[in-house]
């Protein structure tokens, strides 16, 4: 049983900002707008040599005008399911609400350890006020200040005790993570929710209802990894909202932490240049790439209109035609777990190793065929190729004048190692040295 701690309660009471304190980072958005949570977040935390999952839920609301109270309410109900102990968060400021009564009535219903968190408690006199909570029915009361910091401590201790054991320190080492990054309502959050199979985020016809980047262990082919659903990215001018641009910021970073990016593009609008924008980060920070058309049952189909459709993407795409495509329909699961299937195999290429002696059987054969053109009447000769231990495929050739070689005759190499060996949706990075 795994250590996991959820924090609840209504909105604007500090629930990311508590979060963000217990995993040590910026993770979750934080801002005095209510409502900027909207799904289940996750992060690890660590208190005297004890590891826990954090969960971060978005507010708990009843009877508002907001399109997704409904939704976060279930996202808080799962939260709480799976947690081994629940932070009730409420807020010395306000003091208790109908709300918190409301929804202490639900936490009573579930039968898990709750510590009530009376935040914002920076002063004595809020501490003091914090006593009023008593009449929840919760037991006892934790004043702290998630901005500060103080207070966490003595929370944290009595946290701790109902752990069953020393849970794990990064249950996410060394598991493949694949991003998939899009503009707003693209159907990313769809993608996710049809591979589990259950509503992990919140999917509505409003664009930019994703915020955070959500990550979720998922198991296909006994293979683990990470699925990340981010933010959609508009262009820079479009972005009005703060909230808007730290989402694209999570987003960003999610592309720079994943080792495979699938790029969604919506099959009705095709490829803009803000899907252009996002191959070039991909490939900038050397990333597995694919390109995952979907909403492609809204196109009117003829035996010719996919090729057509490849035809302008690969003119589109120019020099990164080796990004592998994929047409799907995540409304009707068309395709989606090949879309998976895509990616693992892309990963795999990407942390591919190439012997040495099939390098050089391949490429000198080729380079024989084809030698490098001569420049001011010198001969460039290439000796001997090798793979670089490297995190991406980086491919060196040993010639006596390497500063010769020009980029036709790179993009001739590349192409040949494309050729024989499987590096599909993988950049590769080639060097030449003095042998």
């Amino acid at each position: 049983m795994a250590n996991i701690v959820a924090i609840v309660g209504r909105p604007n009471v500090g629930k990311s900002t508590f979060f963000n304190r217990l995993v040590e980072r910026r993770q979750a958005i934080m801002d005095n707008e209510s409502g900027v949570t909207r799904d289940r977040h996750y992060g690890y935390g660590e208190w005297v040599g004890k590891h826990f999952t954090v969960i971060d839920t978005g507010g708990y609301v009843t009877g508002s005008t907001d399109v997704f109270e409904g939704a976060i309410r279930e996202q808080v109900v799962e939260a709480m399911e799976e947690a081994s102990v629940i932070l009730f968060m409420v807020d010395c400021h306000t003091g208790m609400t109908a709300l918190d009564e409301d929804f202490a009535r639900i936490v009573r219903g579930i039968k898990k350890p709750v510590l009530v968190v009376a935040n914002k408690a920076d002063t004595a006199e809020y501490s003091y006020n914090a006593n009023e909570f008593y009449a929840l029915g919760l037991g006892d009361i934790f004043p702290i200040s998630s901005a500060s910091g103080s207070g966490s401590g003595e929370l944290l201790d009595e946290v701790v005790k109902h752990f069953p054991d020393e849970g794990k320190e990064d249950p996410d080492g060394g598991i493949p993570r694949i991003a998939i990054l899009g503009r707003p309502n693209a159907g990313k959050s769809s993608f996710l929710n049809a591979l589990l199979g259950k509503e992990r985020t919140i999917v509505t016809d409003v664009a930019g209802t994703t915020r955070d980047s959500i990550n979720t262990r998922y198991k296909l082919f006994n293979q683990d990894f990470i699925l990340t659903d981010t933010a959609g990215i508009r262009k820079k001018s479009r972005v009005k909202e703060d909230i808007e641009f730290y989402s694209v910021m999570r987003a960003l970073q999610a592309l720079q932490d994943a080792d495979v990016c699938i790029i969604m593009v919506d099959a009705t609008r095709g490829m803009e240049s803000q899907d252009v924008n996002l191959l070039s980060l991909a490939l900038k920070y050397k990333k597995g790439i694919m390109l995952m058309v979907n909403k492609w049952d809204l196109i009117e189909k003829d035996t010719h209109t996919m090729k057509a459709y490849q035809t302008e993407l690969d003119e589109k795409l120019g020099g990164m035609s080796w990004i592998p495509k994929i047409f799907t329909s995540v409304t009707e699961k068309k395709r989606i777990f090949q879309a998976i299937e895509l990616a693992v195999k892309v990963y795999e290429n990407r942390i591919r190793k190439v012997p040495t002696s099939q390098l050089n059987d391949a490429m000198l054969a080729e380079i024989d065929r084809f030698p490098p053109p001569a420049l001011k009447g010198k001969y460039v000769k290439i000796k001997y190729v090798t793979q670089l231990p490297t995190h991406t495929p980086t491919i060196a050739f040993f010639c006596n004048l390497p500063q010769y070689i020009k980029a036709p005759y790179e993009r001739f190499l590349e192409n040949k190692l494309r050729e024989h060996f499987d590096f599909e949706g993988v950049p590769i990075r080639l060097i030449f040295r003095k042998k």
